[in-house]
């Protein structure tokens, strides 16, 4: 009996342990994702009681009467239970969905975001209210609290989807439009993103972090953000970068690297992860990914550099790390 008892205690709890977290719907770390909460939970009242009504109705039908049914009496028990039972279930359920839909396109109040799906990162670029130049990041949103913040979705070669289910709802990418989306974190905290449609061989590996901030100390990350590389230059890493040619695919903001091919590196150690989620951000996974990056990213575009010594490939590593 206690074996029994044990093991029908333990596989809800299990189950449950799936429904939390960084990635999961029920988190509620946003408005939008509340909203979503409550329809799912009216959604499945609803099927409930569509499930007990019609499964009543197919036992009254084949259990419940001793003799066939006459034609008025199908009739009748194919009316409320085919018709009438859906329609005063599936209206109301209809009406409410319809009417949280707006909540989750509004407008932001200032903030806007720009995110960009490529193979296989993503590109973010922030939009102060006014700006007529972004702040460029990579592989990482920050957010608001208390704010709605405007998401701009932008696609170049294939179809993506932005999806932070702690947040809100998930949003196409589709190349030659613009998709938007809104989000408003109710909490400060650490979310996941992903890429939730198919999108190439690096598919499963396309995730992002979503921080929601305090409006202070959001506005004090933003205006470091904006700022260049500075003292930095004068660094051998940075003589090993321009050597080895990094420059003709990233950006660093305040020295001729201009590249526009991968993420802009301005500010590299200041993101919580290394290539969109599949390494943590220490000099280490950074030289283990200058390496060798299709053992992390099969399908990345970035060559190895494999042919530096180890001492110019950690040297490198740590500056690159240090670039907050």
């Amino acid at each position: 009996m206690s074996i029994r008892a044990s093991i029908c205690m333990a596989v809800p709890a299990f189950a449950a342990s799936g429904c939390t977290g960084v990635q999961s719907v029920f988190s509620d770390g946003g408005a939008d994702a509340m909203q979503l909460s409550q329809l799912f939970y009216w959604m499945l009242g609803g099927a409930a009681l569509l499930w007990v009504g019609m499964n009543g109705a197919f036992l009254y039908a084949t259990r419940g009467k001793s003799r066939p049914l006459s034609r008025k009496g199908a009739g009748r028990l194919i009316g409320l239970g085919g018709i009438a039972l859906p329609l005063v279930v599936l209206t109301p359920l209809l009406a409410y969905g319809l009417s949280v839909m707006p909540d989750q396109r509004a407008a932001g109040t200032g903030l806007r975001v720009t995110v960009t799906g490529e193979s296989w990162w993503w590109r973010v670029e922030y939009w102060p209210k006014g700006a007529t130049a972004p702040v460029v990041s990579a592989n990482e949103i920050r957010l608001p609290v208390g704010q709605r913040t405007e998401i701009e979705l932008v696609g170049r070669e294939v179809i993506h989807a932005l999806w932070i289910p702690a947040l809100g709802g998930k949003m196409d990418i589709v190349p030659g439009r613009v998709n938007r989306m809104s989000l408003h974190p109710v909490r400060a905290g650490v979310w996941r993103g992903q890429c939730a449609e198919f999108c190439g061989l690096s598919h499963a590996m396309m995730a992002l972090d979503v921080v929601a901030m305090e409006p202070g100390e959001f506005d004090n990350w933003l205006e470091a953000q904006a700022g260049g590389l500075g003292a930095g230059v004068t660094d051998a890493g940075f003589g090993l970068f321009q050597a080895q040619g990094c420059g003709g695919c990233h950006t660093l903001r305040g020295t001729g690297a201009r590249g526009a091919v991968g993420p802009d590196l301005t500010h590299l150690g200041s993101r919580m992860t290394l290539g969109a989620g599949v390494l943590p951000m220490t000099p280490e996974a950074v030289a283990d990914w200058l390496r060798a990056p299709q053992a992390f990213k099969p399908g990345v575009a970035m060559p190895a550099y494999d042919h530096m010594t180890p001492q110019d490939m950690q040297r490198l590593a740590v500056w690159l790390r240090g670039l907050e």
